[in-house]
């Protein structure tokens, strides 16, 4: 059982946004990881994504975790390479992957990405099960790849693919709604600077190799997330609006059908992921998850002292072990029998 003071935050640099920034300016290192294998999966029409693959001697002998970013994160993201270091040498194959256009891979789908894009995980699960052979896989998502895993799970509600055996979020934007409202607080002023600056540089990157195919235009006007969902994301993909989409793409819709062993750490002083959403009966009366509220820890950040090897990335350790115990390849399932 995982508690929330089992987590022990890094001297000095205890509150949220402190540990949000350390972790996210911090410079990982990590040797003992091979070189990824890339890998391309056709989710849709008109629509490639690209992982990052690192498959143990027998991959079918191994469980299988599937990684997702964060918003404008990519495989490369050092929470990605964290979890691909720890899963492998745990004995798991890792797959992390790209969401749409993220990762360099603008060209690869005609189309943009949303914060509930739960169905191209969906489809690379399929094809690992169909055409590799795997099974026992789980899926671990970081903010937005929280979010999607979630919402992945929840919309396969009672009748789950029988490989899918965990998920896993942190620091997940569930209720996106109140994310980006949070996120508009004047404090987070730095965080909604960086996102849409990436969001805006993507756009343009996308026009380029679609000429006329999105409203550049409007990019001058476009200062926060939410006028940046209101201009492209929303009407790309059909929403009325943004608050449609915050709606429509949100977990927090379909959380209480989750009906596998799900794991969800956030903190406390996250400073824009409020933690009101993971206290609400949808929630808390699901007895396949299990929430974890730690004091401290911020955005995906969860940073504590190295000890005995482990380089201090607890958020990371936890999600691994979980996986661990709940995620079985052929030989362990053989075994049991």
């Amino acid at each position: 059982m995982i508690a929330a003071d089992d987590y022990v935050p890094l001297p000095g640099w205890e509150g949220g946004h402190w540990m949000t920034i350390y972790t996210w300016a911090r410079v990982r290192e990590f040797p003992r990881l091979p070189a990824a294998l890339p890998r391309y999966f056709d989710v849709a029409p008109e629509a490639r994504v690209l992982a990052h693959c690192y498959w143990q001697p027998e991959p079918r002998a191994h469980g299988t975790l599937i990684a997702l970013h964060g918003l404008e994160g990519s495989s490369d993201a050092h929470y990605m390479r964290g979890l691909a270091d720890k899963g492998f040498a745990a004995g798991l194959n890792v797959v992390l992957l790209n969401q749409r256009n993220c990762g360099g891979t603008e060209h690869l789908s005609k189309g943009l990405y949303h914060s509930g894009m739960s169905e191209d995980p969906a489809a690379v699960i399929r094809e690992l099960v169909e055409l590799d052979g795997l099974r026992a896989i789980g899926v671990a998502g970081y903010s937005l790849g929280g979010n999607v895993a979630l919402k992945l799970a929840g919309e396969f509600g009672a009748h789950p693919p029988p490989e899918l055996k965990a998920v896993c979020a942190v620091s997940p934007t569930m209720d996106l709604a109140r994310c980006v409202e949070a996120l508009e607080r004047r404090q987070n002023a730095l965080y909604e600077w960086n996102f849409v600056r990436n969001l805006k540089g993507r756009m343009r990157r996308k026009a380029r190799l679609f000429p006329g195919a999105f409203p550049v235009e409007r990019l001058g006007r476009v200062r926060t997330v939410r006028e940046f969902d209101e201009a492209f994301t929303a009407p790309h993909h059909g929403f009325r609006d943004a608050s449609d989409y915050y709606h429509r793409a949100s977990a927090m819709r379909v959380v209480e059908k989750i009906a596998v062993p799900t794991l969800v750490i956030t903190a406390a002083n996250d400073p824009f992921v409020p933690p009101e959403p993971f206290r609400d009966p949808a929630v808390t009366s699901n007895p396949h998850i299990t929430v974890v509220i730690t004091k401290e820890g911020g955005h995906c950040g969860f940073a504590s002292a190295p000890h005995n090897g482990d380089d201090g990335y607890w958020a990371e350790r936890k999600v691994i072990e979980f996986m661990r115990d709940n995620v079985h390849g052929r030989t362990t399932e053989r075994t049991a029998e």
